[in-house]
């Protein structure tokens, strides 16, 4: 019997990936479900929908992520990722499926300055990150079978719905007009090809365990090195600054340092993320061939 997995924005930048890479997999079916299909901010949307495709697996990559906009919209940004949460988790039990919640690397303050385990203590800084903290206790709360896959610095062949743009193409795209770019290089990551996400859970989706798994590439850089590595894959000649975040002012806190490691993944002997230069490599490769 083939892994009925219901896909909660299937078009977005992440959903888009889950659904290729998913629905080549066998042994499962895909069920992908966008905003016109199913309304997150509402219990009956969800339940009905979800009551009638009866999937054994939810993932839910539904979010309101514009860090800066989540600061001035507090109540949507609580509805998607909070609430919406809440409410998958809730339908999920009463179905007795599993309920992946797909989270963020901005659950921490980054004042650890080593790469954050699945059981440190999150402390979020704004508001996108409070709100999905708390979208991962509706998940791990309310639904037995529930699960957290924390990712960190997305970017995939689809623009995110909400930005409409990632990191990747917003170099590209200032690139066009100029030649001297800024980029913070004090704030930390792991840059994190949706694909590559993808990949990773249709293995895990062979056994899956309730918890809190990070779900990110290998190894770190800064904002500033990510965009440098960019611009040398891609061959454009463009000199970028390294200046601070504080030369940069965004109205919003962020994590200077936010790199996350999958220790539970790696001790389920899973852990199949490739180096983020890698994947950052794979992924402008296909760029420069389409």
């Amino acid at each position: 019997m083939n892994i009925k997995v219901a896909i909660l924005g299937a078009n977005g930048q992440l959903g888009t990936d889950l659904t290729e890479v998913l629905s080549q997999t066998p042994g499962i079916e895909t069920i992908p479900l966008t905003h016109q299909d199913i309304e997150i901010t509402d219990f009956a949307s969800v339940k009905t929908v979800l009551t009638h495709v009866q999937p054994h697996v939810i993932l839910n990559t539904v979010a309101f992520h514009d860090v800066p906009r989540c600061e001035q919209e507090v109540d949507r940004a609580y509805q998607v990722n909070a609430l919406g949460a809440l409410y998958v988790a809730r339908v999920a039990e009463a179905l007795h499926a599993w309920n992946i919640y797909f989270s963020t690397d901005y659950v921490f303050s980054g004042t650890k300055k080593a790469p954050y385990v699945e059981d440190d203590l999150p402390h979020p800084l704004n508001v996108y990150g409070t709100t999905k903290l708390a979208g991962e206790m509706h998940t791990l709360t309310y639904c037995q079978r529930g699960i957290v896959l924390r990712v960190s610095g997305i970017y995939g062949r689809v623009p995110s719905r909400v930005k409409g743009t990632n990191f990747v193409y917003t170099m590209l795209q200032k690139a066009r007009n100029e030649k001297v770019l800024r980029v913070v290089a004090d704030e930390w990551l792991t840059p994190t090809w949706t694909y590559a996400i993808a990949q990773q859970v249709a293995t895990f989706l062979r056994d899956l365990t309730p918890g809190i798994f990070h779900c990110t590439c290998q190894g770190a850089c800064s904002w500033y090195t990510f965009a440098q590595a960019i611009f040398d894959l891609m061959g454009k000649p463009v000199q970028v600054i390294p200046i601070s975040a504080q030369d940069y002012p965004s109205g919003v806190r962020r994590p200077p340092y936010s790199v996350l490691a999958n220790q539970h993944f790696a001790q389920l002997g899973i852990d199949q993320m490739p180096h983020w230069y890698e994947a950052l490599e794979n992924f402008l490769q296909i760029l420069k061939e389409t």
